[in-house]
């Protein structure tokens, strides 16, 4: 099934879900002159059916010539572990993947803008990495395809940890005979192991595990004790107000693009998002949509981390994105529904802080110019 197709059946879902109780028209009741007319009772949201949960979360069917996943090796994503953690791949020594990327705090670090070399700030948030594996590109714009083409970006990037070059980078790990002895064993045959191609395919096979599991995963998989009965309100009303055109799939976000202020301009836009990679002027203002699997703790939310809190964020997108007006009943039950995406982190073995290799005579200096 073509993504096209996909979506196109996201969204005769959405009406299956919705659509006939936004759209069925009562019959006025019959009543005698003079005599006042009962107040019809609000009707409940229809609850979803297992073939439309099946529609909005369940994965999205690989394409025919698709490739196949990656064979990652326990070697591979042991060094990557190492290498999230390794401060030693940023110019001054102090910055890692883990200092924007908290591991315990659900793959973020809950600032607007992180910190990176000499303190200064990106114009982006960052955003979390658990779960990043499923999504349809990398950052916000889209510019990397894949988690490989991600991680040399941060490394190279002269705002975040300024590597001045790959040349540094291999230098710096050459100089460590136990990353020299652990990347001959993650990649044997390698005419060079240590090299920054091979330290990004570390890197991604140890952030393809970083995965959570939530309540609304056993909910979609047939448990329908998994979630309250708000929660499952809230699901209805997800569904129904028609968040799931761009919150799909199995980490609920993160397979499109989609522009900011979709049917209300937002106030204040200034990034082109996509448009920045692409230079085609119908991505100006489009973003991808992030996923929303540990919403509740990966705040600040949008590119800039400009909103503080879930309850605005929701009314937020309702009115810029949907043209809703929501009232503070249904902003609850929504909330609630959100914080069930909020999963179980891995086992602490797998994402505390390593043992790293010390630094020797031949390792770079730290460098905080």
């Amino acid at each position: 099934m073509s993504r096209t197709r996909f979506y196109s059946l996201l969204t005769l879902a959405s009406l299956g879900a919705g659509g006939l109780v936004a759209c069925e028209r009562k019959q006025e009741p019959v009543v005698a002159p003079g005599v006042e007319a009962e107040a019809p009772k609000p009707r409940a949201p229809k609850p979803l059916t297992p073939d439309q949960l099946a529609h909005f979360f369940r994965p999205v069917p690989p394409a025919k010539d698709a490739k196949p996943a990656p064979k990652d090796t326990p070697s591979q994503v042991e060094l990557g572990r190492m290498l999230f953690f390794e401060p030693r791949l940023s110019k001054n020594h102090d910055v890692s993947c883990n200092t924007c990327h908290g591991l315990g705090t659900y793959g973020v670090d809950n600032k607007a803008l992180s910190d990176g070399h000499k303190g200064l700030k990106g114009a982006r948030n960052s955003p979390t990495v658990y779960n990043a594996a499923g999504h349809i590109a990398q950052f916000w714009d889209g510019r990397a395809d894949t988690l490989e083409a991600q991680a040399t970006g941060p490394i190279l990037n002269p705002v975040e940890m300024a590597m001045p070059d790959a040349r540094r980078v291999v230098s710096t790990l050459s100089s460590m005979p136990e990353y020299v002895a652990r990347f001959r064993e993650a990649f044997p045959g390698a005419k060079k192991p240590v090299s920054l191609e091979n330290a990004a395919k570390a890197l991604a096979a140890f952030e393809r595990g970083l995965t959570t599991t939530s309540r609304f995963d056993r909910f979609v998989a047939g448990d329908s004790t998994a979630l309250t009965e708000t929660e499952q309100r809230g699901l209805q009303l997800f569904a129904n107000t028609g968040c799931t055109t761009c919150h799909n799939g199995p980490t609920v976000g993160g397979l499109s693009f989609q522009r900011l202020g979709l049917v209300e301009d937002y106030p204040g836009l200034k990034d082109a998002g996509r448009f920045d990679v692409t230079k085609n002027e119908d991505d100006r203002g489009k973003f991808r949509v992030p996923t929303l699997l540990n919403v509740e703790r990966t705040g600040p939310y949008l590119h800039d981390g400009s909103v503080s809190d879930l309850p605005t964020m929701v009314r937020l997108m309702a009115r810029h994105q949907l043209a809703r007006t929501l009232t503070d009943a249904e902003v609850d039950d929504l909330v609630a529904f959100l914080k069930s995406l909020t999963g179980e982190l891995p086992p602490a073995e797998r994402i505390a802080a390593p043992a790293l290799p010390p630094s020797t005579k031949k390792t770079p200096k730290p460098d905080p110019s």
